[in-house]
């Protein structure tokens, strides 16, 4: 498989004062290092406030890192006609970044517009066929954000991330407000599309469940900091740090309770 993703020694410092006579609060991420290759969903978890977010904001570009380098591995034969857009990002209330004056298409038709050298007819097919792409029809090009259900939601949004066609996804607990059912749609659809088209996914959850299912290698979070990372089903199958035992164990005492009410 081939490298797409090198993060090497990246650091966040954010410092804030809430109020006036308040001390200087200061959080400090990192370092983090991994790498991804093609192909491959590198899973994210932690508690709250861990980083886990912040993590996946620094990758998709959204914050600068105070120090360290992510760099991404380009192919050559990459379409010339669309800017170098290698990570998306899909944020877990897709409801929220969806202007509900705004149809679908007309959306995505911007997002193409900005982004590429596209004459008008190639948007329109790239549209069309990213719809298709992510199980959506050609006539949902003219719904509005109330139009659609939650499910569908999350499909336009990762219509939206994937119209660029990066070369990594971002997904920060994506199927957080889906019901079991739409959920576990969404989660195949996901495998499918990486598997067709060799996307890597960088995936933060708290679901160990799903983690589980979807994931290759796992980071473990805690105040800025990797405490545990590795495979999966290593990390998964022998647990090093505390906080992986805790995590593991909750998710299993939850399962156990599941099946006990059946």
């Amino acid at each position: 498989m081939n490298k797409i993703l090198s993060v090497k020694n990246m650091t966040y410092v954010h410092r804030s004062i809430k109020g006036l006579f308040d001390p200087l609060r200061e959080f400090r991420l990192g370092p983090i290092n991994f790498d991804m290759f093609e192909g491959e969903t590198i899973a994210i978890i932690g508690h709250n406030g861990s980083g886990k977010t912040l993590t996946g904001k620094l990758l998709a570009g959204a914050e600068e890192p105070t120090s360290g380098s992510i760099e991404f591995i380009q192919d050559d034969s990459e379409n010339a006609a669309v800017k170098k857009h290698p990570i998306r990002m899909i944020l877990q209330h897709s409801a929220n970044v969806m202007n509900p004056a705004v149809a679908v298409g007309a959306m995505l038709h911007n997002t193409l517009r900005l982004n590429t050298s596209f004459t008008e007819n190639e948007r329109q097919q790239k549209i069309e066929d990213t719809l298709k792409m992510v199980g959506l029809l050609a006539d949902h090009f003219y719904y509005y954000r109330h139009m659609l259900s939650d499910g569908q939601q999350q499909r336009v949004a990762l219509a939206r991330a994937l119209i660029l066609d990066p070369k990594i996804i971002v997904a920060d607990e994506p199927f957080a407000a889906l019901d079991p059912s739409v959920r576990s749609q969404t989660v195949n659809l996901i495998l499918k599309l990486q598997q067709e088209l060799g996307l890597g996914f960088v995936f933060i959850s708290h679901n160990i469940g799903i983690v589980r299912h979807v994931s290759d290698k796992v980071i473990v979070m805690d105040k800025g900091k990797i405490i545990e990372q590795g495979k999966t089903s290593e990390v998964f199958a022998e647990p090093q740090a505390a906080l992986t035992k805790k995590l593991l164990k909750a998710h299993f005492d939850l399962v156990e309770r599941h099946f006990s009410l059946l």
